[in-house]
């Protein structure tokens, strides 16, 4: 069944997002800060538009409208420009990796309006998002059973769950990404390891063989292979690691909890540390996040 989607956000995530949702026979409305990037989504056969106010006037009703934004205060000013715009039993989709506090904040105010929100906690990077992601659902059943069709398109097969009521979904992403830190620390510590041996070792073929049928084969192992083989030392970067949030609000969380996370906090202020000084760790952990969600690295200067 072909629904019709307004996007907003037109970033890496977002970009690809939607072109993964036109490649399934959906109708994209897609607007962004920067007309250039309109412009781009245009060629690709998705519907411009130049306003949020275009981008709703160009929506049937009910409308879906995902935000692909950051996280914070872009997401509320967001919000607060589509509210006077749109019908109760519309949906705002957030998309992006919020504060599950927020979302529970957000839900709350728009169900007093009559408008209905979902939370969709997004994996699998730049490549997920345009070749078959997965999510993570917070929403009221019926708003799930209405984007479901969609959700389905565009994840790989088992690739997304509706975790329960709304702010569920961000706060599973949320310690997901935790899992992340510390899955991304341990692999950065090993190789470093290796570097500081007395041996003459090859990372990129020592990668590829810890991914073909090692216990911590993965797809992580399958980008470290894909960095080594771009720099083979890592010479070009600096091990600058920056952090997005979450892994600090996954820590944050276990504290309130009483929860143990011994790993995911040490790997937290690895990442403090790392902006102070330059490791291979953090040389690893750079390459392998701008492998797999293509975030910022540092380069050294020549």
């Amino acid at each position: 069944m072909a629904l019709e989607i307004g996007l907003i956000g037109l970033g890496k995530m977002g970009y690809s997002l939607a072109q993964n949702i036109k490649d399934h026979g959906h109708r994209v409305v897609a607007y962004n800060r920067s007309a250039e990037k309109i412009q781009e989504a245009e060629s690709y056969g998705l519907i411009g538009a130049y306003s949020i106010a275009e981008l709703v006037s160009k929506l049937a009703a009910p409308r879906i409208i995902w935000l692909m934004v950051p996280a914070g205060s872009p997401v509320d000013e967001m919000i607060e420009s589509l509210i006077p715009l749109i019908n109760q039993e519309d949906i705002i989709i957030d998309g992006g990796n919020s504060n599950y506090k927020d979302t529970l904040r957000r839900y709350e105010m728009l169900r007093e309006k009559g408008i209905r929100f979902m939370d969709v906690g997004t994996s699998g990077g730049v490549e997920g998002a345009r070749n078959g992601a997965c999510m993570m659902i917070g929403a009221e059943k019926d708003v799930f059973e209405r984007i479901e069709p969609l959700i389905k398109d565009v994840c790989l097969e088992n690739g997304y769950v509706h975790t329960g009521k709304n702010g569920s979904g961000h706060y599973v992403k949320m310690i997901h990404n935790g899992i992340e830190y510390g899955m991304l620390q341990a692999i950065g510590e090993g190789f470093e390891i290796l570097e500081k041996s007395q041996f003459e070792l090859n990372y990129k073929e020592i990668a590829k063989v810890w991914n073909h049928g090692s216990v911590i084969r993965g797809w992580l192992m399958e980008l470290m292979e894909r960095a080594f083989e771009k720099d083979p030392q890592l010479q070009s970067i600096k091990g600058v690691v920056h952090s997005s949030g979450e892994g600090l609000w996954t820590v944050q969380e276990a504290l309130e909890l009483q929860v143990p996370v011994h790993t995911i906090a040490s790997s937290l202020f690895v990442r403090y540390r790392s902006q102070q000084e330059d490791t291979f760790s953090g040389k690893v952990i750079a390459a392998l996040r701008n492998e797999f969600g293509g975030h910022r690295v540092e380069k050294k200067d020549k």
